[in-house]
């Protein structure tokens, strides 16, 4: 894996240089505008496709081995105590970017009164990302109201401290699963 690159695309939006944070053969880890906690980041495939059924077997190895060795990074980075992996594959199921991608966030006790509540926090968000689908009637939670865009300033000292532990956990010629 490398952690270098010019840019990628995520669905429409370009995602620089300055956002991410580590790269695999058909996939790419980068920073969140808007978090859902310290430490939630996306994983995506180096392709534009729409849903996971689109990605080839490689892609999807690939995808799920970076978004573990990511899970490990940033559980370890910001002291999580566990974490949660969600992808989700199509309008009805909340993804509202049509490009495949993980959000990987670190978890600690106690923050979201209820577990699940973090699943309507991220539905919530996505609603609110440019060319994002109209929000279904009736509003889940409040939650996303306290939560405020970052700053490309504040997305590239978190990519560029995440890059570094990165690089150190998961050396270049390090193989997959030797974590």
């Amino acid at each position: 894996m490398s952690s270098q690159a010019d840019s990628y695309f995520f669905g429409p939006w370009k995602i620089g240089a300055h956002e991410i944070f580590a790269i695999s053969q058909t996939s790419f880890a980068f920073v969140n505008l808007k978090p859902v906690v310290p430490g939630h980041v996306l994983v995506s495939s180096k392709r534009v496709v729409p849903r996971f059924a689109d990605l080839s077997a490689e892609e999807v190895t690939d995808l799920w081995l970076t978004a573990q060795r990511v899970g490990n990074l940033v559980e370890n980075h910001f002291q999580g105590t566990s974490l949660t992996l969600t992808l989700q594959d199509g309008p009805q199921a909340g993804q509202t970017v049509p490009h495949v991608h993980i959000h990987v966030l670190p978890r600690r006790s106690g923050d979201f009164e209820k577990n699940d509540e973090v699943y309507d926090t991220i539905d919530e968000h996505s609603k609110t990302l440019p060319g994002g689908d109209e929000p279904a009637a009736g509003k889940k939670l409040d939650l996303d109201l306290a939560r405020r865009e970052r700053t490309r300033d504040e997305m590239a000292a978190e990519a560029a401290a995440l890059r570094a532990a990165y690089m150190a956990m998961f050396p270049p010629g390090a193989t997959a699963g030797a974590e």
